[in-house]
């Protein structure tokens, strides 16, 4: 049913009487609704609208309106009524807070959001060499939200890969994909020919391992929480790697939880116990720290081993409780020798910092005896002690991560983030590095540590910005033994490159004429998996070959591939075909002999609009800002962006100076600014497409989150009349008060004051520093702010806790302004949970499209 939103302030005629029956019907409406009904009919119908509260006169809802649209309105509102057989009408009751065109809004955007939505994502690949001989196998992990439940459906989908010529592949696909219901993670064999299944401890019970052939599961085991807890998977600890000779699988793991003190009626009960009943209750035992966002209440990451012949599980002995571990990898074997692992460490007996994006936390590599060696079957008492000990294998640098041993044996090399251990910035540029592995197969501590890609500063116009990578993969080599083939950011984009780990050459292999975004997934032989995607593309599937041996000036050539995976329903094709997306350069506008000349070059922004866009039609504008601050937007698809820009959006995605990709100069000139130099930055690129015709300066929106909320708050408060709507995910509002409740508050200190602030850095900040803090924040510019501003938090973030956006949304208020919070109750910072993440592009759309349009 639709209702007229004018309303009268002067009525010259009676009013109309209504049956009864009729008048009860229409007092009973919910409020929400009454508001959206003619005024007579929501009146007692003996008053007048003079008698109405003056605030509801002085609503911008009560317009006059003629006796002929006042006639109508009743007409059409009696023939909305439905009657039951009792005389009473049925009202479906509006969700609380939403008027009639809200809901319109809410019902209409959700269906498309639901388009989006449905899209799968190619989480990781494999390859292995077929049992026949012919071609390969590939293995897809592919998702998509299952809204209902709230979890992420898994699947797998294989395919048989034929790659005929240097121009010509064919993918088999299976008929259907597999769902992996109930599973942890996956883990293929070296070989392919066993796949590891986790699925993980739920409560009290046991992780379960699964080894799974060709065509069953060949075994399980189960391991009890008395030995480990669930299995860490989460991209930085994870750590599951398969022997040589796959009859041992090393993993990382919770240590087992330490028993608790118990008590009963007459007080504590001495030795542990198992019991349950009801005479007794565990005790809370002693608060222990944990990495942070996304760790909370998980227990120190550890090393085991599993035999998958015997099922016994071994802790790794010699790695003490002052190390967190994690990314392990077995060392080659060499005859009559012990077998090893080799890890990394992150130091644990002092307080954790937050480790989830934190790059600047120092770590080692470090080698061990693995259990099942040979000396641990023979030896005991001090030899077998002496066997165990940890050994450091990169003492004389600060941070040391994904190791991966050449195919021979003879090196390992291993990426570092020693700028950002020694600047405090979150994330800086990588560098890459090796080490000769002993031929024996015995680490020792004196090892040379040879730099193979360094540190770019400032890169010259379109070559390579330096290393920025947020993984390797597990069998990352071309069959020469010394070319590593990786995905990095370069710029806006995602570029796949080939590193020779002798000579340190970097040449990108992913096409250099392309704005899209290229993610390596798995390599094929020589040849690559890879994915593709820009912000009006989804994601296909690119075989690259090699025309001749990988070398400086190997030619790669990029197939399509044909597959079920990249598929969306044809409104999305549609829709997307009608957009185009460029990637701009923005000028520096602040350029003083105080700024390197790596910050004083363009930074960038990817523009997103409407093939069809005409400069006297010009379509308004979402201005999107990326956390951080030392992180990126790439120019791959986003099916929440793509679901803005369908509502007939045009995008400005700002990567402002102290982004990833641009060169370290340009990335440590924003440490010390934050608040002012991110700000100007993002503001000089609006200019620029108003400017050039591209956008409508009355119709711009404003959206980021963590450090992109931070800039967004910091935006509608220095520039309030630019901008007709906000949004803000866990925005970082006001550093004093983040600063004591962070699990990142070196982070404050950092960004505040630049290199300074790390060496300054305490738990109980000085009032001088609070002060510093409280000025650099967006709420210190809270009484300039009239932007209608939505806030999106999660209750259970540790890295911006809730109280940041909850003060910034009460000060809002008492100052009249427009405001509305969602409060996501199991989120963390990310707001990641499938319903959090529908619920809040939806809320975006709705509120843009009430302010912004």
């Amino acid at each position: 049913m639709s209702y007229p939103r004018n309303r009268m302030t002067k009525v010259t005629k009676p009013l109309l009487r209504l049956p009864p029956k009729r008048a009860k019907t229409i007092a009973r409406l919910p409020p929400q609704w009454q508001c959206y009904t003619p005024l007579n009919s929501i009146l007692p119908f003996s008053h007048s609208p003079s008698q109405l509260p003056s605030r509801l006169l002085s609503s911008h809802l009560f317009k006059p309106f003629s006796s002929t649209a006042f006639s109508q309105s009743k007409k059409r509102f009696a023939s909305s009524l439905a009657m039951d057989s009792s005389g009473v009408s049925s009202f479906p009751e509006n969700p609380v807070g939403l008027d009639r065109v809200c809901e319109e809004e809410y019902t209409s955007q959700s269906r498309l959001l639901q388009e989006f939505t449905e899209i799968a994502t190619i989480d990781k690949a494999w390859a292995f060499t077929s049992s026949s001989g012919y071609g390969s196998k590939g293995m897809f992990a592919i998702s998509q939200p299952n809204l209902l439940a709230n979890v992420r459906r898994r699947y797998i989908l294989s395919s048989h890969i034929s790659n005929r010529s240097s121009d010509s592949v064919s993918f088999e696909w299976a008929p259907f994909p597999v769902e992996m219901t109930g599973v942890f993670t996956i883990v293929p064999s070296p070989s392919g020919s066993k796949l590891l299944v986790v699925r993980n401890a739920e409560n009290d019970s046991p992780t379960r391992f699964e080894i799974w052939g060709p065509a069953q599961v060949e075994k399980e085991f189960q391991v009890p929480r008395s030995i480990h807890g669930s299995v860490y998977a989460d991209g930085w600890f994870e750590g599951i790697s398969w022997n040589f000779d796959e009859t041992l699988i090393a993993y990382v793991a919770e240590e087992p939880v330490p028993s608790k003190p118990t008590f009963t009626c007459f007080g504590y009960k001495k030795g542990n116990t198992t019991e349950k009943d009801m005479g007794n209750w565990k005790g809370q035992g002693e608060w222990e720290e944990d990495w942070g966002e996304t760790y909370a209440g998980k227990r120190q990451p550890a090393l085991f081993v599993i035999n998958i012949i015997s099922g016994e599980v071994q802790a790794v002995e010699g790695v003490g409780r002052f190390l967190s571990v994690g990314q392990v990898v077995w060392a080659p074997a060499a005859e009559n020798s012990n077998q090893y692992l080799v890890f990394v460490g992150w130091p644990s007996d002092a307080r954790k910092l937050g480790i989830k994006h934190c790059y600047n936390r120092p770590c080692a590599l470090y080698a061990v005896t693995a259990p099942f060696s040979k000396s641990q079957a023979t030896n005991s008492g001090d030899n077998a002690s002496k066997d165990v000990a940890v050994i450091a294998l990169t003492q004389s640098i600060s941070s040391a991560f994904f190791p991966r041993f050449s195919p021979d044996g003879k090196y390992l090399v291993f990426l570092s983030a020693r700028t950002a251990v020694d600047s405090g910035a979150h994330w800086a540029t990588n560098s890459l590095h090796r080490i000769d592995w002993p031929a024996d197969g015995k680490p020792g501590q004196s090892g040379k540590i040879v730099e193979v890609v360094p540190v770019v500063m400032c890169p010259d116009d379109g070559c390579f910005p330096g290393l920025y990578l947020s993984k390797i993969p597990s069998k990352p080599w071309l069959s020469d033994g010394s070319t590593l083939i990786l995905s990095s950011i370069w710029g806006s984009t995602e570029a796949i490159l080939s590193v020779n780990a002798l000579s340190g050459q970097v040449s990108q292999i992913s096409p250099s004429n392309s704005n899209s975004a290229w993610g390596l997934l798995a390599l094929d032989g020589d040849s690559i998996i890879a994915v593709s995607s820009s912000p009006v593309d989804i994601p296909q599937i690119k075989y690259g070959v090699l025309a001749g041996k990988a070398s400086k000036d190997a030619k790669w050539s990029w197939l399509d591939v044909t597959s079920p995976i990249s598929r969306c329903s044809e409104k999305v094709r549609s829709f997307l075909s009608s957009r185009q997306f460029d990637i701009l350069k923005i000028p520096v506008r602040d350029i003083s002999e105080n700024l390197t000349k790596g910050a004083s070059k363009p930074y960038e922004a990817i523009f997103v609009s409407s093939k069809s866009q005409k400069n006297d039609m010009r379509d308004p504008l979402i201005v999107v800002l990326h956390g951080g601050p030392h992180s990126v937007s790439l120019s791959g698809f986003s099916k929440s962006l793509a679901f803005l820009s369908s509502l007939g959006y045009s995008l400005l995605i700002v990567n402002y100076r102290g982004s990833l990709g641009f060169g370290e100069e340009a990335l440590q000139s924003l440490p010390g600014k934050v608040g002012s130099q991110d700000v100007n930055d993002v503001l000089a690129a609006i200019d620029h497409v108003i400017d050039m015709g591209l956008a409508d300066p009355s119709k711009i929106a404003v959206m980021g989150g963590s450090h992109g909320g931070f800039l967004t708050t910091h935006l509608i408060g220095q520039a309030p009349d630019k901008f007709a709507a906000a949004c803000a995910r866990n925005p970082a509002c006001n550093l004093s008060l983040m600063v004591g409740t962070t699990d990142i508050p070196d982070w404050v200190y950092v960004e505040s004051f630049g290199s300074e602030g790390k060496s300054i850095f305490t738990e109980v900040a000085s009032p001088e520093n609070l002060t510093a803090f409280y000025n650099k924040s967006p709420v210190s510019r809270i009484s300039k702010v009239e932007t209608p501003t939505l806030l999106l938090l999660g209750a259970k973030d540790l890295r911006v806790p809730v109280s940041n956006g909850i003060q910034y949304a009460r000060a809002l208020k008492e100052r009249g302004r427009e405001v509305k919070v969602i409060v996501f109750p199991e989120d963390a910072h990310g707001l990641e949970r499938p319903q959090s993440d529908f619920e809040s592009y939806l809320n975006i759309g709705v509120w843009f499209k009430k302010y912004c349009s």
